[in-house]
């Protein structure tokens, strides 16, 4: 029991740190963000987002999928670490050379030819990555995300400050692109100097061969997800415009960061800590469920909220220029709110080791996704998002299913779980809407929606009695004790 105890109260302690280290990082990034969207233009985040196409989907190759191996071995040595280090080095030097030669073919098909510059520049990131990916995997393995938290914070600021004063010089897109690399950079760097793990001069091809066994079907899935997800980038800047995408991604940003900064903080601490377990699916289940409760209880409000203020929140932060880029967010908002069943469910399969029903289920979702999508492009942009939006649900519903028979926890009973945070949100989100007819400035707007918001869902949650909101008040006591 006191083992357990222990156990439950760690898992507590890296995720909070893991979550302030996102909450921090997120937060500078956002007034980064905010600053930098005024001194630039749609047409510079346009151009970083052609390129982020073909940086996304070169990084796969450079993690590979070893490092969530590394994590679900059960006995990673030093040998197996060292291996993923040298092989994640090399293809990050290798993507590198391809995207340096193929840049001018990249600019070519976008007819920009500022992109081969600024390709060449940036694909520097991948070299970095390869060492960086393995320092993760080894944080995570070792479950000291508080190490996470400096390397994050302090590469976010340094790099906050390059970037604005550059694009305060007029620098345009170089501002992007060297904020990027400054990030990596030094976060690297400090993760280096802080974590005592360092490569040893050996490499097993036999050990690779076992790790690739299981990290193949991740890296093509993370491969079929990432061309996936960029595709809209990719049909938006090639038959739409650089502007059109910028409104598209700035839309998709702040959504992004609150799912990093929340879902994301719980789900890369519960990976590790499935793995663990996953001999004991009862208490594997028990935590699973608890992993959807809480993050849906958490994220569901804050993305209908989110989508209830987008307008007033982009008139006032980045100014009447960007108003294009609301309905973009109140997409993003819709889809991402389902995000904790999405990742939970795949992160507990992973963790029982059965990486290629998560390959089987990356297939299917996204031979639906790509038909919705294609089918929806002669339409507009508007359109593809609500394709988008039905192509969620559907991925919601095939990630879920594996579960059933490997946790004895299906859609269904998920779908229970996390209904009344659904509907509770739901209200909260219509009510906070109605504050946008009323005749004030963007300022009041904004102030009474938020506080509305919180006091309906915080209020509702305790005359309901939810169940995750009594989990949380009690992790939070139980913590400060």
């Amino acid at each position: 029991m006191k083992n357990k105890k222990q156990g439950n109260n760690s898992i507590i302690s890296n995720l909070l740190w893991r979550f302030s280290e996102r909450t921090a990082a997120q937060g500078v990034g956002f007034i980064v963000s905010v600053v930098l969207a005024r001194l630039l233009t749609p047409e510079d985040y346009g151009l970083i987002g052609l390129i982020t196409v073909f940086i996304s989907i070169a990084a796969v190759f450079v993690s590979s999928g070893f490092g969530n191996a590394l994590i679900q071995k059960e006995n990673a040595t030093q040998t197996d670490f060292s291996s993923v280090f040298y092989f994640s080095i090399f293809m990050g030097t290798a993507m590198y050379i391809v995207l340096f030669f193929a840049a001018p073919w990249i600019a070519d098909f976008y007819n920009e030819s500022l992109l081969i510059p600024v390709i060449r520049v940036l694909a520097v990131s991948l070299i970095i990555a390869g060492v960086n990916s393995v320092q993760q995997a080894y944080v995570s393995k070792t479950m000291q995300f508080k190490r996470f938290f400096y390397s994050t914070i302090i590469g976010t600021v340094i790099s906050a400050v390059i970037g604005i004063y550059m694009a305060y010089k007029g620098f345009g897109v170089w501002a992007l692109v060297t904020q990027n690399l400054f990030n990596q950079v030094i976060d690297t760097l400090i993760l280096w100097f802080t974590v005592k793990w360092r490569p040893a001069f050996e490499f097993s091809f036999s050990e690779m061969k076992k790790m690739f066994d299981y990290g193949w079907k991740l890296l093509f899935s993370s491969l079929l997800d990432t061309v996936y997800n960029n595709l809209y980038s990719l049909v938006i800047g090639k038959f739409y415009s650089a502007k059109d995408l910028g409104h598209y991604n700035r839309g998709r940003n702040i959504p992004n960061m609150v799912i990093t900064n929340i879902n994301g903080s719980i789900q890369s601490v519960m990976f590790p800590a499935f793995a663990n377990c996953q001999g004991d699916k009862v208490r594997l289940k028990t935590m699973v469920r608890r992993s959807i409760m809480t993050s849906t209880y958490i994220i569901m409000p804050a993305m209908i909220g989110l989508a209830a203020v987008a307008k007033p929140l982009t008139v006032l932060l980045l100014t009447d220029k960007w108003l294009p880029s609301v309905p973009f967010m109140q997409f993003s908002c819709f889809i991402l709110a389902f995000w904790p069943i999405h990742t939970t469910n795949l992160q507990a399969i992973n963790a029982v080791g059965r990486s290629d029903i998560f390959l089987k289920l990356e297939i299917i979702k996204k031979i639906i996704g790509f038909s919705i999508m294609v089918v929806s492009i002669p339409f507009g942009l508007y359109t593809m998002m609500i394709g988008n939006c039905f192509s969620a649900i559907i991925s919601s519903f095939l990630n879920a299913s594996p579960n059933r028979k490997l946790l004895n926890y299906g859609y269904r009973e998920q779908i229970k779980d996390i209904l009344p945070a659904m509907l509770l949100s739901l209200f909260m989100g219509g009510v906070v809407l109605l504050w946008t007819f009323m005749d004030m400035n963007n300022i009041m707007i904004l102030v009474c929606q938020v506080i509305t918001g919180a006091v309906i869902y915080v209020l509702g949650s305790r005359l309901l009695k939810l169940e995750s909101y009594t989990y949380i008040i009690g992790m939070i006591r139980s913590f400060k004790k």
